[in-house]
């Protein structure tokens, strides 16, 4: 391989919804980014119900998104990285997180996940799968690991026998 793939990403994208698991992706990329000069944007997406106009005036939840793009730009000086932050509304996160790749020209799309595993299986979501099977920029998945102590998943198929 002739080109370092990790020095190809100058554009990140990473959204962001107020969990942990997004602050802490922000912030390995906003590490990364200090280190190879990379641009960094955080996106907060507001989803409209197809009951409401898509320009609808929705002001408690642009409230929670700039307190969440706050945050995130002080992720980013915390870290010497300038951060451009937007929030959009649209009909679903995760198209309009591939439409914004797009549009911003995103090298790659960062998501940080929770660990999640409704009916005892690990579930990626629909947001991740929409974003890996769509997206023309590269997409780094950084899963968190739950809260729950590791005992407990270990045991729990004990319990049953």
């Amino acid at each position: 391989m002739g080109l370092d793939p990790l020095k190809a990403v100058k554009t990140f994208l990473v959204p962001v919804d107020g969990s942990e698991a997004a602050y802490n992706a922000l912030a390995v990329v906003c590490e990364f980014a200090r280190r190879s000069k990379a641009d960094v944007s955080a996106l907060y997406v507001i989803e409209v119900p197809r009951s409401m106009p898509l320009e609808a005036d929705l002001p408690a939840e642009v409230s929670r998104g700039e307190s969440i793009l706050d945050q995130a730009e002080r992720i980013g000086e915390e870290r010497r990285v300038s951060v451009d932050a937007g929030l959009l509304q649209a009909r679903q996160a995760a198209h309009a997180i591939v439409d914004e790749a797009v549009d911003r020209s995103a090298d790659a799309i960062v998501l940080g996940l929770d660990y999640h595993r409704p009916y005892g299986r690990f579930e990626l979501g629909s947001l991740p799968q929409y974003v890996m099977e769509h997206s023309p920029a590269q997409v780094w998945l950084l899963r968190y690991p739950t809260e729950e102590a590791p005992a407990d998943t270990a045991t729990s198929g004990q319990a049953a026998g």
